[in-house]
C-alpha cells in the first residue's frame, strides 16, 4: 500500500508539472504560426503575456464533455488581435 501511494504521488507530481508548462509565446511568433500550431496539434498551451498562458484548441473535440469552445484572440508579433482558435469554457453555450 505504501508503495502504491508513493507511485501515485510521483504520478501526480509529474502530471502537475506537465500541466503547468506553458508553450511558446504568441508575442514572439507571427499570427499564422501560432494558429497553425493549434490547428496541427489540436490543443496547445501558449504564453500570451509575461505571466499569462492558456490552452487553445482546434475545435470542440478537444474540450471536455461539459465544456464549449469559445473563440479566442491573442496578441502576436504581427497582429494585436490574432484569431488563434478556441478556449474551452464551462457553462451554457450562449455566446
Amino acid at each position: 500500500m505504501k508503495r502504491m501511494l508513493s507511485t501515485f504521488g510521483l504520478l501526480m507530481a509529474a502530471t502537475g508539472a506537465a500541466v503547468a508548462q506553458a508553450g511558446p509565446s504568441t508575442f514572439d511568433r507571427p499570427c499564422a504560426a501560432s494558429r497553425d500550431l493549434v490547428m496541427r496539434d489540436g490543443a496547445v498551451v501558449l504564453t500570451t503575456g509575461p505571466n499569462t498562458y492558456n490552452r487553445y484548441v482546434k475545435d470542440a473535440a478537444y474540450c471536455l464533455v461539459d465544456q464549449y469552445p469559445q473563440p479566442s484572440w491573442v496578441p502576436s508579433s504581427d497582429n494585436p488581435q490574432c484569431f488563434i482558435g478556441y478556449r474551452c469554457t464551462s457553462g451554457p453555450n450562449d455566446w
